[in-house]
């Protein structure tokens, strides 16, 4: 029997996978000070592991190399691979890594690009690229019925037999212990977006066969502004095995109040796959935070764990500074670094939906 541990992102990495952003439709009239923004992250991350940055085309390699040497990074710390990309999410186009009998091994999921956008084949292959640029093999879930949502190949065909099961590595979150976060809105919603037909059984198998799962946490909503239809790294992360910080909204006449007080119930009554109950940290979100009418998914919950440091968004915000100092005292063996994303979550994300980690084997 196959044995499988999705491990928790605090664990060692060799490496952190990033796209040099190129998509300017993605933050319209902001795009300018995006590529700074990534390069603050890069000159971050690259003194604590290797930085694997995929760049659209030669024009995009040469932007990225110039933005980051005139940022202060080492590029021997990073690699720069030239892989065409539609967008920048690698979170959820990027593979999911896997320790499988004992090896590395990425999951490579289907990808549709959150059923809201027509151009994602370049996106649906990124998996194939990082495979061969880590030298770690990829395995693609297929569904056991034959059916499901259509995926691209790279050459534009759709994939023959049993089609892949569609999921984003936004989507969950785990302790590295057998204990996944989801939520409700992601997977089981109305719209039935990803996999057609699949129930909380069908996905639970899934979790199980996939990332040697126990123990499937259902949440309820993701945060508002989500266009992931509800991805748990807005709302909820682990920071240790049994500890979960949970963006918490305790004003009544904000949207988020509702969702969260939900969740907040639902964590209250859950156990982790040792059996254990669940210590919850509420971790405040900013005001909300808007661009041309639409309210965007400004969240704390959106950081990142990277080897001895921990990179989170502020938004020029009061709570920037209380929830810093919540992950700070979670997260005590790492640096805490506050970014600027009042720009990039112009782009509906932020720092973690555009990371994707490469753990250390073992």
């Amino acid at each position: 029997m196959t044995t499988c541990r999705f491990p928790a992102e605090w664990e060692r990495h060799d490496a952190t996978w990033i796209a040099w952003p190129h998509h300017e439709p993605d933050w319209p009239g902001k795009f300018e000070s995006i590529r700074w923004v990534y390069a603050e992250i890069v000159r971050a991350l690259h003194v604590a592991e290797r930085v694997e940055i995929l760049c659209r085309d030669d024009a995009i390699h040469a932007e990225a190399g110039q933005c980051l040497l005139s940022h202060g990074v080492d590029l021997t710390r990073c690699r720069l691979h030239r892989c065409p990309t539609d967008r920048v999410w690698l979170r959820d186009s990027a593979p999911t890594f896997v320790m499988r009998d004992g090896a590395p091994s990425w999951c490579n999921w289907g990808f549709n690009a959150w059923a809201k956008y027509d151009n994602f084949a370049l996106d649906a292959d990124v998996g194939t690229f990082v495979a061969r640029a880590s030298g770690i093999p990829r395995r693609e879930p297929r569904r056991p019925d034959g059916a499901g949502a259509a995926v691209p190949a790279h050459d534009g065909t759709t994939m023959a037999g049993p089609l892949r099961v569609v999921l984003e590595g936004g989507g969950i979150e785990t302790d590295g212990e057998g204990t996944l976060l989801v939520t409700e809105e992601w997977l089981l919603s109305d719209a039935q977006v990803r996999n057609p037909g699949f129930s909380r059984r069908d996905y639970e198998q899934l979790f199980r066969d996939e990332l040697g799962i126990t123990q499937t946490v259902w949440l309820g909503e993701g945060c508002v502004g989500d266009d992931t239809h509800g991805h748990v790294d807005d709302i909820a992360r682990f920071v240790a095995p049994g500890v979960v910080l949970l963006a918490h909204e305790p004003d009544p006449t904000d949207e988020n109040h509702g969702r969260s007080l939900d969740n907040l119930e639902r964590l209250a009554r859950a156990r982790d796959a040792a059996g254990r109950s669940l210590r919850v940290v509420p971790l405040p979100f900013p005001r909300a935070v808007m661009m041309d009418g639409q309210r965007l998914p400004a969240s704390y919950a959106n950081f990142y764990i990277a080897n001895g440091v921990v990179l989170v968004p502020t938004f020029n915000d009061r709570a920037d500074r209380v929830a810093l100092d919540i992950i700070a005292r979670e997260l005590p063996s790492h640096e805490v670094v506050g970014v600027h994303a009042v720009d990039l979550v112009w782009g509906l994300g932020t720092l973690h939906c555009l990371t994707q980690q490469q753990p250390t084997a073992g």
